[in-house]
């Protein structure tokens, strides 16, 4: 069995530092790395078989991290597919084209944002509410939401103007 710690005191650095350039989260790459050597933990011959020991853990990070990435996508995709419209269809055009742009805009908003203007809009929830429910004062609300609407209307006045 090769000397686990021994490998990692060799290795760990470049892998960490592989690992940060690829998922650019220092969380991710110490995920990718503790990863990485469980799986050598509990299969040592992995090594065993190597010629050059960190050519095969570089190797394995960077299979590691473009696995997860394709996960994460595909995770999206499935989610995307299945989420509902966040509006019923409507009979006239130009109200199913604004509808379709509102979505991409609230996508578009960071997750901070877009939870405190759903529950302010769709919810009809006072900043004092939000902030309990988020767990956020209640000034912070305020601000997210008007940050929110503020990249809303710059999102939609190009189609806007273009009804008008």
């Amino acid at each position: 069995m090769p000397d686990l710690e021994a490998i990692y005191d060799r290795h760990a650095q470049a892998i960490f530092a592989f690992a940060l350039s690829l998922t650019r989260s220092e969380a991710e790459a110490k995920d990718v790395l503790q990863e990485i050597f469980c799986r050598i933990a509990r299969r040592p011959e992995i090594l065993a078989r190597a010629r050059e020991e960190r050519a095969l853990l570089l190797r394995m990070t960077y299979h590691r991290i473009v696995d997860e990435s394709r996960s994460r996508e595909a995770r999206k995709r499935r989610a995307e597919a299945a989420a509902p419209a966040l509006f019923a269809p409507a009979p006239n055009p130009d109200e199913n084209l604004f509808q379709r742009e509102l979505e991409r805009a609230l996508d578009g908003l960071p997750e901070e944002q877009r939870a405190v203007v759903h529950l302010k809009l769709w919810g009809g929830l006072t900043f004092d509410a939000i902030a309990a429910a988020l767990g956020i004062p209640p000034n912070t609300a305020a601000s997210r939401y008007r940050y929110g609407l503020d990249k809303l209307r710059a999102s939609l006045r190009p189609l806007y103007e273009e009804i008008q």
